[in-house]
């Protein structure tokens, strides 16, 4: 049995796609911008969250940092994997499932939706402000020794003190699973596993996120990939419990009961 085909790429799915993104990533950054919240409450809530990780023993800021700041060329990898790894690789993904596996796409596409969704409330409800906001030693390598990030997105358009969930680590993971299961490549299954891997330590050595906001947001995007999944299955399978049958239409099914009498009459039957 083949596997069902993607559908043809329409210049209509391209642009009804193109927009819903566009909507949803400017919602994002209007919301992330609205939601700042208090600055002292966020530092405050900073401090809460370095304090559980001393206690749980997941204090690794200080070390993940240690290792960057006497090699140049570590701290711009870095921040090169902190800028350049998230948007520019979730775009370039998209594009490629899109093309090729739709209903991947899809997946991701729902997942990333929903887990959005879910971070407003994190970022409206906990404002937290970044280990780099902190006055515990920690250098901001992005803004210190690169340019690029700004002109990504501007400090005008971002929100601060929304460290909590790490969406920056969770999008990337989320789109490492989809990728790996849905590609046998092994460099496409390699790049799946390394690339969110990579995001994670960045995010922490170049001090923009506690290790507890990877934790989150990790387990953040997990929570809303389960939710796209149940989503296909309701879809596909709306009676639970039950066996999907095609059903034909009811012109066919009126055809195929005049030929079942048709050839009944002609054997004599009843």
């Amino acid at each position: 049995m083949q596997a069902p085909k993607t559908p043809v790429t329409t210049t209509a799915a391209v642009a009804r796609e193109f927009a819903l993104v566009a909507v949803a990533a400017a919602a994002y950054v209007g919301v992330r911008a609205a939601t700042e919240g208090s600055v002292a409450t966020a530092v405050a809530n900073g401090h809460r969250i370095l304090d559980l990780e001393h206690r749980l023993g997941l204090a690794w800021e200080d070390a993940a940092q240690d290792a960057l700041l006497d090699a140049n060329v570590l701290v711009t990898l870095a921040n090169w994997i902190y800028i350049w790894g998230h948007w520019p690789v979730i775009v370039a993904c998209g594009v490629v499932l899109f093309l090729r596996r739709r209903d991947a796409y899809l997946l991701l596409r729902r997942a990333m939706l929903i887990s959005g969704g879910l971070g407003f409330l994190f970022f409206a409800l906990l404002p937290v402000a970044p280990p780099r906001l902190l006055p515990v030693g920690l250098v901001d390598t992005v803004v210190e020794r690169s340019g690029s990030y700004r002109a990504l997105q501007p400090p005008e358009l971002t929100n601060q003190y929304a460290a909590m969930p790490s969406l920056h680590f969770g999008w990337n993971l989320l789109v490492g699973i989809v990728l790996f299961l849905t590609f046998t490549t092994l460099a496409v299954r390699v790049f799946a596993v390394v690339m969110p891997a990579a995001m994670g330590f960045a995010v922490v050595a170049t001090a923009n996120h506690y290790v507890l906001d990877v934790v989150a947001g990790g387990a953040l995007v997990l929570l809303a990939l389960a939710v796209s999944l149940a989503w296909n299955a309701a879809t596909l399978q709306p009676h639970a419990g039950a066996p999907l049958r095609h059903r034909p239409p009811r012109r066919e099914r009126s055809r195929r009961a005049s030929a079942g009498r048709d050839a009944r009459a002609s054997l004599g039957g009843g």
